[in-house]
């Protein structure tokens, strides 16, 4: 029978959340502080349960990198891999490793943007939270759902349809992991914790 083993990015096989850190990297100090400040009532509407966390998500998004052209943004994404590696934990890493050796296909199913996710394990499938883009130009929405919780078996689910095809392992940190852990065969929680 197939194996596929699925992680979680953030969290999982990162010691913390990317996303504020990649814009950080990207923007630079003085336009993140600027950018939270404009966005924090809809990120305190967030919190408080008022607002939907993927709206939220997309909106902060498309303030940084609307209208930013593909290119640039891939090259920041390849950049901030290069420079955080450091992000990574190691026993998360080797046991990926030590999956794809075995004979496993291995995927990262993560809420983060699959365009940095990607350039930190090269060769490994990844589905993300994937962008729009027109014309070579960030919309600033998603192209599609936000993975997360539910989505992550839904999108599961469109690579690999036939379920019973295959034993599905998977590793998560977080309530947004919880539905692909309870649609695993065999599953882990916060295994990487030192």
């Amino acid at each position: 029978m197939k194996r596929i083993v699925a992680f979680d990015f953030d969290g999982t096989l990162t010691s913390r959340d990317t996303l504020l850190m990649f814009i950080l990297d990207a923007k630079g100090l003085a336009a993140f502080v600027a950018g939270f400040l404009y966005r924090l009532p809809l990120i305190v509407m967030m919190k408080l349960r008022l607002y939907p966390n993927y709206q939220a998500k997309q909106k902060v998004f498309s303030y940084f990198f609307k209208g930013m052209t593909l290119e640039r943004f891939n090259m920041l994404c390849r950049r901030f891999a290069d420079t955080h590696r450091h992000l990574l934990r190691p026993e998360g890493v080797r046991t990926l490793e030590e999956a794809q050796a075995a004979g496993a296909e291995v995927v990262i199913v993560s809420a983060s943007i699959d365009n940095w996710v990607q350039p930190f394990f090269p060769g490994v499938k990844v589905i993300g939270t994937q962008i729009e883009v027109e014309n070579g130009r960030l919309t600033g929405r998603f192209q599609t759902k936000n993975c997360y919780g539910q989505e992550k078996v839904n999108r599961i689910m469109e690579q690999y349809p036939h379920r019973e095809d295959y034993h599905l392992t998977a590793y998560g940190d977080s309530k947004g992991d919880r539905e692909l852990l309870a649609f695993a065969d065999e599953c882990h929680f916060k295994p990487f914790r030192q």
